[in-house]
């Protein structure tokens, strides 16, 4: 058997020796606890890292008596009801978690040592755990636990003997003096959500650290949407999905209407983004075409018979199907021979992994999934990532074609943009006289069922504290992640929520600094040449679940930060790494600046219609779209005002 050292099970275990030992990092940000600190036997000198290992141990307080009624184990037939029965030791070991700790030289942890040899022993420790997904991907279970180290450490040249000792936490004392730490840990899913309070301080009587977790709730999201079509009857449910598909089918069967474009999307109630700049060229060029809008402001937001009836037959009868995200209705179809289904796709560039590149991921696709597998065509905005998206879709690269994202062509209207930025000064006054900065992550967990953000990760207090005689904080959340932004009351004249502003590209002019983490903002705001961070705090882990197309750290246009002190050490020292954006923005856009919109109908659409338009026909519109870019602005304007009243 392969094993190192350390894990030797036959050595002999001493106790008898003095651990030096101090605790001298302690933080809570976010479900993030972050330790450091060093513990070595007093007068053995440890450099090879297979001799020394530190582990943190998260004790559980067990009633023991109660939890051998309830873990019996007992052989089968055993007539005389004799069990055998695990000692405390052997419980404690059995419900404890084990987290191992990175062991570091002595020199990362203190500076004022005069003995160089002890600077480079191996008797620092640093650890980061991340307390909501400990407990099999969810938190720590309500309950008190204690905090000890386990330091286990050898001998250089005896592999028989092996030094152990769990020490208690008591010199975090100082560190917490009077105060506890609190914070919440949350867990998201389709079928339940979790919510935890979390308190940390030291034991009186243990002379340790101490967890004390409190659920505040327990609910299975589903029961609080009736209009989700989760809270359907899987039966009907399917019933219609049945329905929806052979409707398709006898639809069919009328003939393919030469001049009529569909633009569907489950996730808008009106036509703005990419649709309103397709939308737009298509408009200029007079073409007697038949448009049809067929738009849904949620994915999961249940379709009347009647909907899905005239989605089938609007589908069916079209010559070209507009798509600028995820649409789980059209994926099951065989679309017929002389109808296009274009995905003009609601992100730039390439960045996380998505769809069939996620295969074998927690909540990639199925190997036998339909989904995006039936596009004839998508527009991607460069040749740089057509591979990548021929991958996540499940299709041929031949039918992605490289046109630019056509609502990244206001960045270079420069009317427009002078109107946003004067209106949005207008409208939020608080944004006058102070540079904005931008905060528009992406979501965590696996999808809309699931997403959520660790809003605590962020110290408000001391980004309130440095930045708001200068800046504005702006929140920009992802419409999937489910807990709320919270802003405390003290700090209300600097943070401000805007994520209910639908364009982002409106926000994005009127930013001085934008931080994001692994959000495609980032590809058009790099084309106004402004400064980015990247507040990635959980980037090791997300790139184990997710992954990325390139190597993150090579690929971002800034600087990476993961605390906040470090990101606001980045906006003092106003070190942003600026050379990185023009070759980012080369590779990601190519020539296709500025004219997205125009390539898309040249490109997909146009050949599509190219032996039809000489029938004209009167144009038949369902909605009422704006006439120009300054008219879509001022129309989500008056819509977010409505919904606020």
């Amino acid at each position: 058997m392969f094993i190192s050292s350390i894990e030797n099970k036959n050595v002999e275990l001493k106790h008898d020796k003095k651990v030096i030992h101090d605790i001298t990092k302690l933080n809570i940000y976010g479900p993030y606890f972050e330790i450091e600190g060093y513990a070595t036997i007093e007068g053995l000198a440890t450099y090879e890292e297979d001799r020394i290992r530190k582990t943190l141990l998260i004790v559980p307080k067990i009633d023991f008596d109660e939890y051998r009624k309830n873990h019996r184990s007992c052989e089968e037939q055993d007539l005389e009801d004799t069990c055998e029965e695990m000692t405390d030791d052997e419980i404690l070991e059995r419900e404890m978690f084990h987290i191992p700790l990175t062991n570091c030289k002595l020199s990362e942890i203190l500076t004022d040592v005069d003995d160089e040899q002890a600077l480079d022993q191996l008797s620092g420790f640093k650890g980061s755990i991340d307390l909501s997904t400990i407990n099999k991907e969810k938190p720590l279970e309500a309950g008190e636990y204690n905090i000890y180290i386990r330091l286990e450490q050898m001998p250089d040249d005896q592999d028989d003997i092996k030094y152990q000792k769990s020490i208690p936490l008591s010199s975090a004392k100082k560190l917490l003096g009077d105060k506890l730490f609190t914070t919440k840990l949350h867990y998201f899913s389709q079928k339940k959500v979790l919510k935890y309070n979390l308190l940390i301080d030291l034991d009186k009587y243990t002379k340790t650290l101490r967890f004390k977790n409190s659920l505040l709730q327990s609910y299975d999201p589903r029961e609080l949407d009736e209009d989700s079509e989760s809270s359907e009857n899987k039966y009907v449910k399917a019933l219609k999905r049945r329905l929806f598909k052979l409707a398709y089918i006898l639809f069919g069967l009328l003939p393919v209407k030469k001049e009529k474009i569909v633009f569907a999307s489950d996730s808008r109630s009106e036509l703005n983004g990419n649709f309103f700049f397709v939308y737009e060229e298509l408009f200029k060029r007079d073409l007697n075409l038949d448009i049809r809008f067929l738009f849904n402001e949620r994915i999961n937001n249940k379709k009347s018979l009647f909907e899905l009836l005239k989605i089938a037959f609007h589908f069916a009868t079209a010559k070209v199907i507009l798509l600028d995200d995820f649409y789980p209705l059209v994926y099951p179809l065989n679309i017929r021979k002389k109808t296009e289904l274009i995905q003009v796709w609601h992100a730039a560039g390439a960045f996380k992994t998505f769809g069939f590149s996620r295969l074998g991921r927690p909540g990639g696709p199925s190997p036998r999934s339909r989904n995006h597998r039936n596009y004839t065509k998508a527009a991607v905005s460069s040749e740089g990532v057509r591979k990548n998206y021929a991958e996540g879709f499940g299709i041929t690269v031949d039918k992605v074609y490289a046109t630019g994202v056509p609502r990244s062509d206001i960045f270079f209207d420069e009317e427009y943009k002078k109107y946003v930025v004067n209106a949005l000064h207008n409208k939020y006054p608080f944004l006058q006289n102070k540079k904005v900065i931008l905060f528009a992550p992406t979501f965590r967990g696996n999808g809309q069922s699931s997403a959520h953000y660790p809003f605590e990760v962020l110290n408000l207090k001391k980004l309130y504290e440095e930045l708001h005689e200068e800046y504005v904080f702006l929140f920009k959340i992802h419409p999937f992640v489910q807990n709320k932004l919270d802003i405390p009351y003290e700090f209300a004249d600097f943070f401000y929520d805007v994520s209910d502003y639908r364009e982002i590209n409106d926000l994005l002019l009127i930013t001085d600094l934008l931080i994001t983490d692994y959000s495609s903002v980032c590809f058009e705001y790099a084309l106004l040449n402004k400064p980015m961070l990247f507040f990635a705090f959980d980037v090791e882990q997300y790139i184990q679940d997710r992954d990325f197309y390139y190597n993150y750290f090579d690929f971002i246009p800034g600087p990476l930060v993961k605390t906040t002190d470090e990101l606001l050490l980045k906006i003092q020292d106003q070190n942003f790494e600026m050379e990185k954006i023009p070759p980012f923005v080369q590779y990601f856009f190519g020539d296709t600046l500025g004219k997205a919109s125009k390539n898309v109908v040249d490109e997909l659409i146009i050949p599509s219609l190219e032996d039809n338009t000489e029938e004209e026909k009167e144009t038949k519109i369902d909605l009422s779209p704006p006439k120009s870019r300054i008219e879509l602005f001022e129309r989500s304007i008056t819509e977010q005002e409505e919904k606020q009243k």
